[in-house]
């Protein structure tokens, strides 16, 4: 597997904040299966390229095309509003962390509807 490809995927994984876990349980593999491919310790074939994409939600195209210098560069550019790829990047960016936080807003109620059962289940303490 190409060395950048396996560190895009590393980096899209981070930005959504999915673990290695999540995305071994997702592909139906062990998490040291998974932890291989981003090692660039395995072969990396074009099917499960495709499955990965599916579940980072974006392109093969994009995965491979994935610059995050570009993306964190264009944040900080005066003109990038200028420039139709940073903007695009900058969308793409806002996105991934829109993402991001609808996540971790559905692990937080998770976490406290818990937290009432076992306040109901034992009581206040």
């Amino acid at each position: 597997m190409n060395p950048s490809v396996k560190n895009k995927i590393k980096t899209i994984r981070e930005l959504r904040n999915y673990t290695q876990e999540y995305m071994a349980y997702q592909l139906g593999i062990t998490q040291a299966g998974y932890s291989k491919i981003e090692k660039g310790k395995t072969t990396l074939s074009y099917v499960k390229l495709e499955e990965i994409s599916r579940i980072l939600e974006v392109s093969i195209e994009d995965i491979i095309s994935f610059d995050s210098q570009r993306y964190f560069k264009g944040l900080h550019t005066p003109n990038y509003n200028n420039n139709i790829n940073s903007h695009t990047s900058c969308n793409v960016l806002k996105g991934l962390y829109e993402d991001k936080i609808k996540l971790l807003e559905k692990l937080l109620n998770k976490t406290e509807s818990e937290l009432d059962h076992y306040k109901n289940r034992y009581g206040p303490h």
